[in-house]
């Protein structure tokens, strides 16, 4: 199979126009008053009927003559004959002639031949009863609402591309609407594509490379934020024939069709080949990053947009690209502005030559003022935008953004909230459970050695250490606790593991912890202590234990191999043995040390969380 280059790549002013030119729009359908909040119409809605349709009371009082009450005043009412009364919902049977009153309520028919009213609290009956005293004088139409007021009868109502909120709701109710058009948002079908994906909910065998499909979800979810329906599809394996009779289903049945993944040049990437036999490739490669292998085109009467396989670039892609045409498919506008101003926490170095879409968080000084930084793992992590608040465009001419220039940052959406605490540095359990009582805080679980380099870059709030620490640094300690650590081994230790020599001397298989853990770093000191007292080479000690260069991130992910059956032996915490019902052999214990950057300690979060630790722990306890 011939082999697909990326040669000339478009540019993303011609990936916009190359989408533009395609066709989503939804057409038009009717929908019930009920169904019709949010909706955009497709025509203007005129007034068929006066609103209100006759002449009605705005308070409850009297209704009259405004002229019998001209010249009336506290010191000499004028006295007028009570004749009937009319409530809200009947048909008046009186008509007034000179010197009469009717009692009215609010929202009543005006009889024939009033044309003012006056509020009861400007009246008062005398002693028969049967005459009203009014204290104050009334001009003809004071405290009347007459037909048509609100709306009048062939009165442009609503006009088309409206977005129909409540208050429009209720006009249209007033006006007697119970059906009106609307613009059918554009159907988009939703296929991921590759044979490794399975669906969330079913067992997937980690063995064989298959990882859960997060792009289907994810781009539903952004299809429906910018109007549009989301219809989603069996995910596609690699081969073409299978490819292709999916992509066409959806072409079928959608407006646009959306595929995720194959996009790439590579050689079993075949669905740009369904696209130029099938239809019509307008665009495959764009310059930026993340994004690069987009395709753009049509396939029989579908509109289609291919986005990158990885997640992080599949939503960057659709959200700079493809949701701005689906809310102009739906009518919808460009949601209100969600940018933000600040300046760069650190230096960020870039010099591909292509605009680059960068994730990044928001983090607030002890003065208030915006620091961003980039949150970036690379394309295929999920967490980098779960973890961030919005992107900064970076022109391809850029080849780095110092600390403190100022940038923009488009947000997400116009309701995120930088969180109160940034926290770097070690995962631990104790931490989480005390992060919970704080509002809204963000932890980055990256390891003890990267929390620290943050910290003195001046990222964060917080970083978190474990272990040793190998240098001083320029930070306040707010707490400090301990924990246990050791070895983690299946229920009931049947291995009968009792300590680090058993890896040396045994056929056991071993899970670390990444060279940036602080149990990781307490474990090769250990072995060098232990290397010591044999008259031995610590390098020699590690390289005799199988797995010792197999390190997991975080601090349950070693146990779970374990579970799995994939390791006899795992490094881990009490804690996590503990909760995992996993057995435990003890091995030593670990500081863990919250260190606060010290040009954030008098930040309130930053106060919060010392003070929680020390509730926790007082100085230091044992975790």
């Amino acid at each position: 199979m011939e082999r697909k280059e990326f040669r000339d790549l478009a540019t993303p002013e011609e990936a916009r126009a190359a989408i533009d030119s395609l066709s989503l729009e939804g057409g038009l359908e009717r929908v019930s008053l009920e169904d019709a909040r949010g909706r955009v119409l497709a025509a203007r809605l005129d007034a068929e009927l006066d609103v209100p349709g006759f002449d009605r009371a705005s308070l409850d009082g009297y209704a009259l003559r405004a002229r019998d009450t001209f010249g009336a005043d506290e010191a000499d009412p004028a006295r007028l004959e009570v004749v009937g009364e009319v409530h809200a919902g009947e048909e008046p049977d009186v008509a007034l002639e000179e010197g009469q009153a009717v009692e009215i309520s609010t929202g009543a028919v005006m009889p024939d031949g009033t044309d003012a009213m006056v509020p009861v609290e400007r009246t008062d009956i005398d002693g028969e009863g049967d005459d009203v005293l009014v204290r104050t004088s009334v001009a003809p139409g004071d405290n009347v609402m007459f037909a048509g007021a609100d709306v009048a009868a062939g009165e442009r109502a609503l006009g088309p591309g409206t977005q129909v909120t409540p208050r429009d709701i209720g006009l249209l109710s007033a006006l007697g609407i119970d059906e009106i058009p609307v613009r059918a948002p554009p159907t988009v079908g939703i296929v991921s594509t590759g044979d490794e994906l399975v669906r969330p909910g079913e067992d997937v065998e980690s063995s064989r490379g298959e990882i859960y499909d997060v792009n289907s979800y994810t781009i539903a979810a952004g299809v429906e934020d910018a109007g549009g329906e989301a219809v989603l599809y069996p995910h596609a394996g690699d081969e073409q024939d299978e490819m292709e009779r999916i992509l066409r289903e959806a072409a079928e049945e959608c407006d646009l069709v959306l595929s995720s993944g194959s996009t790439s040049a590579s050689a079993v990437d075949v669905i740009y080949r369904v696209i130029e036999e099938q239809g019509e490739l307008l665009l495959h490669g764009v310059s930026v990053k993340p994004g690069k292998p987009m395709l753009v085109g049509r396939l029989q009467s579908s509109a289609y947009v291919g986005l990158p396989g990885y997640p992080v670039s599949a939503m960057m892609v659709f959200r700079t690209f493809v949701a701005p045409a689906i809310r102009e498919a739906a009518g919808l506008p460009e949601p209100r502005a969600a940018t933000v101003a600040g300046t760069m926490a650190r230096e960020e170095r870039y010099e591909e030559g292509r605009m680059r879409l960068m994730p990044v968080g928001l983090i607030e000084d002890s003065n208030g003022e915006t620091l961003i930084y980039p949150v970036d793992k690379g394309s295929g992590a999920t967490t980098s935008l779960a973890e961030a608040d919005g992107v900064v465009e970076v022109g391809p001419e850029t080849d780095y953004l110092e600390a403190g220039e100022s940038v923009t940052v488009r947000l997400f959406s116009p309701d995120v909230r930088p969180p109160t605490l940034l926290g770097v540095g070690e995962d631990d359990p104790t931490l989480n459970r005390l992060l919970d009582d704080l509002e809204n805080p963000r932890y980055l679980s990256v390891g003890t050695r990267p929390g620290l380099r943050r910290l003195r870059e001046g990222v964060p709030d917080v970083a978190v250490a474990a272990g040793p620490l190998d240098r001083d640094l320029d930070a306040e300690e707010i707490g400090r606790w301990n924990r246990e650590w050791g070895l983690i081994t299946r229920a009931g230790n049947p291995r009968e593991v009792e300590g680090l020599a058993d890896l040396i001397e045994r056929d056991l298989r071993f899970v670390n912890r990444t060279s940036d853990s602080g149990l990781r770093s307490s474990l090769e000191a250990a072995l060098s202590d232990l290397a010591a007292d044999r008259d031995a080479s610590a390098r020699d000690l590690r390289e005799s234990i199988d797995g010792f260069d197999l390190g997991l991130r975080a601090h349950e992910s070693p146990a779970r191999k374990v579970i799995a059956g994939e390791a006899d032996v795992a490094l881990g915490l009490h804690e996590t043995a503990d909760r995992l019902d996993l057995g435990f052999v003890p091995v030593d214990e670990q500081p863990v040390r919250a260190l606060a950057n010290p040009d954030r300690t008098s930040k309130e979060s930053v106060r919060e969380l010392a003070a929680a630790l020390e509730a926790e722990f007082g100085t230091e306890a044992d975790g």
